[in-house]
């Protein structure tokens, strides 16, 4: 089964729920199993998190949601100002509450995680992450 989606949301603490739930519930109807779309949520929550914290002066950001039997691809896209991928990494924070430690956070757990400047000037944050769903019950005729 594919599954493909795209919301908007305002750049707001109070849209993640919403797409958290979003993603939970079509991943749920999937059979994925819950270990995984935790690791999903969570890492979409950091994405999403940057975007709100950094990108205030926009109205909007947007989640592009991208799901077969195999993998999911979530895509947060926004109009801010980007960082330097390269200078936060390398950055080695004096405390756990520094910046920087959701980046680690997401790679440890999708197993792909991109960060790309597109023509257009928009930052895309790519999530992609290999799916385990639990097996089908099967009833037995009676």
């Amino acid at each position: 089964m594919n599954i493909d989606f795209s919301v908007r949301l305002p750049v707001d603490a109070r849209s993640l729920p919403l797409i958290r739930g979003l993603v939970r519930q079509t991943l749920e109807h999937l059979g994925v199993l819950s270990s995984g779309i935790d690791e999903i949520l969570l890492a979409l929550s950091e994405a999403c998190a940057n975007v709100i914290q950094h990108a205030r002066d926009q109205e909007e950001y947007q989640v592009d949601v991208v799901i077969d039997d195999q993998v999911c691809v979530i895509s947060v896209l926004d109009d801010g100002g980007g960082f330097d991928l390269d200078a936060v990494s390398a950055a080695r924070p004096e405390s756990p509450l520094d910046g920087g430690r959701g980046l680690i956070l997401m790679n440890a757990l999708v197993d792909r995680l991109a960060f790309v400047q597109d023509e257009s000037g928009r930052h895309r944050v790519t999530l992609e992450k290999r799916l385990v769903t639990s097996p089908r019950l099967r009833l037995l005729p009676t």
